[in-house]
């Protein structure tokens, strides 16, 4: 006797056993139930979600010899006719194979007459996408007022292929991807029917590849019992599908919290010895942050048998929301670009050292101490007199100018003062410096500190700004402000009543120094005496925003 395989060994025979489209279900049963049938549906999704399946149940439905019901018996008949393929008013039709007007003028014009055994004649058209322009506009006049006794069901994975006036003709259901739970529960009951040992983390990485598809991840698991020799391992089925090792990729997380570049790189060599697939890599370390991230939101999501729940958990618990984010967005970025790499070595590493220079330092030695007290005074006013080096790139002068020395303007060196631990009223330090702000980063700029003592804090914003004094960005402010200082300080915003009244806030120190380098830059390249022979011999013009400081 054949083997049958278990996509068709286990293919649904009723609404009952049909595993993730309730949807789908939902709406048919009731239409069955309360005979409001309509004469032609059109199913769409992708392969493997049930398209076919839902029809041959709905043909079942219809000429069940029970009645019209949602619930066929499954062994009159015309039940077992159609399970096996072979009940004489219904007929399955592969447009892919008959894409001809002719064909659907022969199939047409059968549609006439009367069915032979059973209640309705059913046409099965799958793939209707691929028929040609005449042969939809020979069937649109029969699909619109079909005979009575017919019953079209359409099947398509790419409805965008469908003329309109197709589709506004069907009753169209959408047939979803398959969630990845629910796929591995029901390869969980497959196994266990056939008597087969599994390992979950197997079942997992079946679903995943599965993509969706029902029917795909049933023919995996059928090439998994064959290649474990009637076991499905995790060993093996990683082996048979290529896939990567989540160990790496765990360890390679780890090294990047702990900001250790050369255990990043070990890890990544490691790979490259063992042949992995540096593309594939990164995809599973975007699904891995995906993990992550849910389980940041909510905790209950992770199943209790998951192989790496522990690790998901502990990694939760050791990733800020945000570094989080910008690892997913590297990984995708990372993944999309690799065949623009010199190799997917160089590819995959890069990814990794982008994650690693630009995510912020979370170790908590780097955390500044809590200040112990917070001494009274009136507010002083950071000095706005900071001098920097200015050095000038010159570019796109003339080329039939001899290369000559130019002596860079030599100007003062400036010094960084960093913030004491007892905070001494400089909110532009403290904003720049020590807070982690955020999104409340434009809020806490665009401030002017008042007052402050030991418990509060009184900032005021100008009443060009209060539009960024929301409450969103107070509280994010807020709790920067208490995280610094270790200890609840209330924040108290005014706004300024005066809209022409200019503050002096961080962001418009910024721009004064910014400004004043810009012109320190501009005056040292007028003074240059290279640059007064070109302008006076060539009759040079310099650029203008061509002059930037460095």
């Amino acid at each position: 006797m054949s083997y049958l395989v278990l996509a068709r060994k286990y293919r649904p025979k009723s609404f009952d056993t049909l595993v993730g489209q309730p949807h789908v279900v939902r709406a048919l049963t009731n239409a069955l139930t309360q005979q409001r049938l309509h004469h032609a549906y059109l199913f769409t999704g992708t392969r493997g979600v049930g398209k076919t399946t839902i029809a041959r149940i709905l043909a079942k439905s219809l000429n069940c010899e029970t009645g019209i019901t949602a619930t066929p018996c499954g062994v009159c008949n015309a039940c077992t006719e159609i399970d096996r393929g072979r009940f004489v008013d219904l007929l399955e039709v592969d447009a892919a194979s008959n894409t001809q007007v002719d064909a659907m003028r022969e199939l047409l014009d059968n549609a006439q007459y009367a069915p032979t055994v059973g209640r309705f004649k059913v046409y099965i058209i799958d793939e209707v996408h691929m028929l040609s322009k005449s042969a939809f506009n020979a069937m649109l006049k029969t699909l619109e007022e079909p005979p009575a006794h017919v019953k079209f069901i359409l099947a398509t994975t790419d409805p965008q292929k469908v003329p309109v006036t197709v589709l506004s003709r069907c009753l169209q259901f959408n047939l979803r991807q398959m969630a990845s739970t629910t796929i591995s529960e029901h390869l969980q009951h497959v196994l266990a029917q056939e008597n087969i040992t599994y390992e979950p983390a197997a079942i997992h990485l079946i679903s995943r590849a599965a993509a969706g598809s029902m029917r795909d991840a049933l023919s995996l698991t059928d090439q998994a019992i064959a290649y474990g020799n009637q076991t499905v391992n995790e060993i093996e089925v990683r082996s048979m599908l290529g896939a990567v090792d989540q160990t790496y990729l765990y360890d390679i997380l780890q090294a990047l919290i702990d900001q250790d570049g050369v255990a990043l790189i070990d890890k990544a060599q490691t790979m490259q010895m063992r042949n992995i697939a540096f593309e594939a890599a990164l995809n599973d370390l975007a699904n891995i942050l995906h993990q992550i991230a849910i389980i940041q939101n909510v905790p209950n999501s992770i199943a209790d048998d998951y192989p790496e729940r522990a690790l998901l958990l502990d990694l939760a618990q050791k990733l800020n929301p945000e570094t989080l984010q910008l690892y997913y967005q590297i990984a995708l970025l990372g993944r999309r670009d690799i065949g623009l790499a010199p190799d997917e070595y160089a590819g995959f590493t890069m990814s990794l050292l982008r994650m690693l220079a630009f995510a912020p330092s979370e170790k908590v030695s780097e955390k500044p101490s809590p200040p112990a007290s917070i001494s009274s005074k009136p507010l002083a006013t950071p000095a706005m007199n900071a001098q920097v080096n200015v050095k000038v790139d010159i570019a796109q002068i003339e080329q039939t100018v001899a290369p000559q020395t130019t002596t860079a303007p030599v100007t003062i060196e400036s010094e960084t003062e960093s913030v004491a631990q007892n905070f001494d009223g400089n909110w532009r330090a403290l904003v720049e410096k020590n807070l982690k702000l955020g999104l409340a980063r434009a809020l806490a700029q665009n401030c002017e500190m008042i007052s402050y003592d030991e418990n509060s804090i009184t900032l005021r914003v100008s009443a060009s700004n209060k539009h960024l004094v929301s409450a969103n960005y107070q509280e994010k402010l807020s709790s920067a402000i208490n995280q610094y200082f270790g200890k609840r300080i209330k924040l108290n915003i005014e706004i300024s009543g005066e809209s022409h009244v200019e503050i002096n806030t961080p962001a418009k120190q910024s721009a004064v120094e910014k400004a004043t380098i810009q012109s320190s830059a501009e005056d040292s390249i007028m003074q240059d005496s290279f640059v007064k022979d070109l302008l006076s011999q060539f009759d040079a013009t310099i650029i203008p925003n061509s002059i930037k400081p460095i």
